[in-house]
């Protein structure tokens, strides 16, 4: 998706930028339609950075990046549909996304990285 389909989509449905819509849907997951998404990471000084957000329970360990040679870290991910809340971990200090579609605050007032998935 372009960004700017992203931006479109995110101004025609802004009330959905600050709601967790990470949780799978009820019913058969089997009809779940999942997105591959690259995450990248410009640190080349860092020991260690991950990927954390709502689709993860923001846990540290769950979703570690690996380093490229041109000091990126990346990772692919397959998300559902709808706007997801995200940060990285760069050792251990939360960091935005200077690529990120927006920033929105989440359930804890944090300005945190959002992207939209259709």
């Amino acid at each position: 998706m372009t960004s700017e389909k992203a931006e479109l989509n995110f101004a025609m449905n802004p009330g959905n930028a600050n709601s967790n819509t990470a949780a799978p849907p009820r019913g058969n997951s089997q009809n779940r339609v999942l997105h591959l998404v690259d995450f990248i990471c410009h640190a080349p000084q860092a020991k260690r950075v991950s990927l954390i957000g709502d689709f993860n329970g923001w846990q540290p360990d769950s979703h570690p990046m690996t380093r490229m040679p041109d000091g990126g870290w990346v990772i692919r991910l397959e998300l559902p549909h709808g706007h997801h809340q995200y940060q990285f971990l760069v050792d251990g200090k939360p960091t935005l996304d200077p690529n990120a579609m927006g920033k929105v605050h989440n359930e804890r007032n944090e300005t945190v990285s959002l992207i939209a998935i259709s």
